[in-house]
Parts: C-alpha cells; structure tokens; sequence
C-alpha cells in the first residue's frame, strides 16, 4: 500500500530506531495512534522481507496497544501477526480487545488454535466469545459487541450512576445507557447527560425512553446499518427473540458496514464479484475469475448487435453515412440507461424507492427521458444535416428520441424486475445494460432508416 508522506517519515524514523534506540522508539511511538501504526504494520507485513521488522516493531508496544492496533488491520495482515506470536501473547491482546474486535479476529484463526485458545480462557469470557462467534456473517449479531452498560429496572439515579462507574471501563460506549428488568429484557433508554442532572433519588424508570429503537439478531447488516443512519444512533441495542438485550452496534462499526456495502454495489454496478480483502491484496486468480464470467457473457450477448447490423445490410449498403451515427445513438442510449439504473439500485439500496414505486418512477422517467432523447436529437441533428443531408439527420434525430427513451425506462424498470425475480438489482448494472441497449439500439436506428428512407 502507500502511505502518506508524514507516515513515510515516521516509518523511517521508526525502522531506524528498532536498530536498538529504545528511548527514541518509546519516545515515538505516543506520538502515533493506532491507526497510524496498524497502517505502518501493514506495509510491512505485506513485505515477507519486513515481516520480521514488522514483529520487532508490534512486540515493542504495549499490550493495551497491541490490542488496539491488532483490531485496525485487515484480516490477512491480523492473521500474519497472529501466526508468529505465542497462544499465550495471543491470549492476553484477545482478553485486551473489544468484545466484537475479538470475535473479528478469533474467526480468523486456524480451528486447532481456536481451540488452544479456548482452553486457556476464563469459563465466563469463553461462552461470551463462542456465542458472539456463532452468530451469521452478515447479520446485527455478528456485528454487535457486548461491551455495554446495562443498568437494572428500578435503580434510583445515584444507585445507577455507580453501576456505570463499575461497567463503564469495559464498556464499547457510555453515553447511551439500557435499562433492564429482571428476566434481562430491554425496557427503556436514557443518555448519560440524563442521568447526571437528574435528582440522586429519582428512579431511572421515571426518566427513560420506553420506546426503543432496537432490532432483532438476525437481521441483516444492511438493515442495521440504515436503522443507525435513519436515526442518527450512537449506538442500536440488539434483542433476541424473547427481547433479551444481547449486544449493541455502535455508530462506527454501521458505517463500516455502509462503506463494505457501497463498495460491494460498486463492483456489482461493473459486473464483478465481491472481492475478499480489497482490490490490491487479491489473488490474481481471483480477479480473474470474479471478472471473466459477466464479460464472456456479455460477449455473446453483443452477438445480437451484430445480428441486428447484418439482417439490415442491405440499408446499410443503400446508406452507408448511417454507419457513421451507430456508435453515437448506441453509446448515447447506453448512457442514459446506465444512468437511470444506478440511480434506481442507489434508491433501492438506500431505502428511497421501493417496487410499489414503480408506475409513479416509470411516469417520471418517461418525462425526463423524453426530455433528454429530444435534447439530445436537436443537439446531433446539425451534424446529420451536414454529413449525410436532411433525410439521414431526420432518421438520426427520432432514432436518438426512441434509443434515449428505450434505454433509460430499461434501466430503470431492471433493478425492479431482477428484485422481484429475487436477485441483486445491483445486477442491472452498466455493462448489462449497456449490452441489453446496444443490440436493441442497432434495431431501432435501423428500422427506422429502413421506413423512412424507402430503402430495401
């Protein structure tokens, strides 16, 4: 990877000081935040020649710290780390780390060392561990922490201001509190600001929030994610199906589900698949095969364009300037539908339209599609006049109308076609329609050069 210049610096700077100044090195390494080493870790480890500066360096900090900076790398360099330290290291940054960091980082151990693991834990933190381990990728549970402060139902407000003073060291974060009745089901919230100004001996169940914003443990991280931004949460208590509070999500691990998520639609909106660990640490192999499948089908699909062209090689012969606007009417349909689906995969992923939106959408993209074919027509029209004369600019303008028109309500009614169908909308993505608006582009401009201009 490459790094920003100051962390180039205190790279050097670092490297040089593992040469035995350990006054200089301990005098550095305050200076950095984790994120900054777990960075400088990273360029190392992916260096199988640095990998031992890469242990020298991570072996000098402090435990807290190495549990810190651990949680910051990605799980290919987190598992480099890992394999070179001793269980019982391992042991004490696990026991150091945040409940859903852990997890993270257990899940990409070995089963053998897992085990080792296990073995050595305190009976209490091992049953935390597996059961955070055995939730579904993908869902509120493998996402959650249990690191939380959880205060009884009917505490009076000093008695809870120093349950928080017992838990809050542990805790992921403080500043929204849960209230819990006895058989450990969720029955209120209050903030930390609350329960400060309020009086000693008022009773938390007086001040809390009955209704409380919460999801189920299987629900998808998708839709976690989108409850803490819709919201605005610090963080999103999480329930079983009795609505026993298990966990919460904090407001930095959604956003890292929104970033995962964009991402993923991204490369779904270019016909390739997800891919593991990034675009830069992904097997070669792997990249080829996340990509060959969409463009191989495409190709046979681009066969129908040029079925298209050779079924009217006679208009084609009687009119060659048309050859000259194919590329232009085709690429311009193209565009407009690939524009009209990512706006469509963008709502639907975002919540904004849904499939009982669909006649209002088709209406208003029937409108501004129209707009944009006839816009566009009068914009090429001057250039038919000029290279081929007025029938041929006349076939070209209504030609780009009718590609504009048909590309974009395309575009826009295949997200919501392949969501019923029960696949991905972000399917629809541009190389699909593009394809899907290249072979019926050809069509159109074609039999439209066929009737109007008396040929063959």
């Amino acid at each position: 990877m490459s790094l920003s210049e100051p962390l180039k610096t205190h790279k050097a700077t670092l490297l040089a000081a593992l040469e035995g100044d350990d006054a200089r090195l301990h005098g550095l390494l305050p200076e950095l935040r984790s994120a900054d080493i777990a960075e400088i870790l990273e360029t190392l480890v992916e260096d199988d020649q640095d990998m031992p500066q890469a242990l020298a360096l991570f072996s000098r900090l402090p435990l807290e710290r190495r549990a810190s900076v651990i949680g910051h790398l990605p799980g290919d360099e987190q598992l480099a780390i890992t394999e070179a330290l001793d269980d019982e290291v391992l042991l004490a940054i696990l026991e150091e780390m945040g409940a859903d960091e852990r997890t993270d980082l257990f899940k990409t151990l070995g089963d053998d060392r897992r085990e080792a693991l296990l073995r050595r834990m305190a009976r209490q933190e091992r049953e935390a561990l597996k059961r955070l381990a055995s939730y579904a990728e993908g869902t509120a549970g493998a996402l959650m922490t249990s690191d939380y402060v959880a205060i009884p139902a009917g505490l009076t407000v000093s008695r809870a201001m120093m349950r928080v003073r017992q838990t809050a060291p542990d805790a992921e974060t403080v500043y929204q509190l849960y209230i819990v009745d006895p058989d450990g089901r969720l029955a209120g919230t209050l903030s930390l600001r609350q329960l400060m100004v309020a009086r000693p001996g008022a009773r938390v169940d007086d001040l809390m929030i009955h209704e409380v914003i919460h999801t189920r443990v299987d629900v998808p991280q998708e839709e976690v994610a989108r409850i803490v931004a819709r919201y605005d949460l610090l963080a999103l208590p999480v329930v079983d199906a009795e609505r026993r509070l298990i966990g919460i999500v904090t407001h930095d691990d959604a956003m890292d589900v929104v970033e995962s998520e964009a991402t993923e639609d991204i490369h779904k909106g270019m016909s390739i698949g997800a891919l593991e660990g990034g675009v830069r640490r992904v097997p070669l192999w792997s990249l080829y095969r996340k990509r060959v499948f969409w463009l191989v089908l495409l190709v046979f699909g681009n066969l129908f364009s040029g079925a298209g062209i050779a079924y009217f090689e006679e208009t084609i012969a009687a009119q060659v300037a048309l050859v000259f606007f194919l590329p232009l009417l085709i690429g311009s349909g193209g565009n407009a539908g690939a524009q009209a689906a990512t706006l469509m995969v963008r709502g639907m992923a975002t919540g904004d339209v849904g499939i009982k939106d669909w006649g209002k959408l088709l209406g208003r993209e029937l409108l501004v599609a129209g707009a944009l074919g006839l816009t566009m027509a009068l914009a090429v029209a001057p250039i038919g006049v000029i290279r081929a004369g007025e029938a041929v600019a006349l076939v070209v303008a209504v030609s780009m109308i009718a590609i504009v028109l048909f590309g974009s309500l395309l575009g826009m009614c295949l997200p919501f076609v392949l969501d019923r169908l029960g696949w991905d909308p972000a399917t629809a993505s541009a190389p699909l329609v593009t394809t899907l608006i290249d072979a019926s582009g050809v069509v159109i401009y074609f039999g439209f050069a066929t009737a109007m201009l008396s040929t063959p």
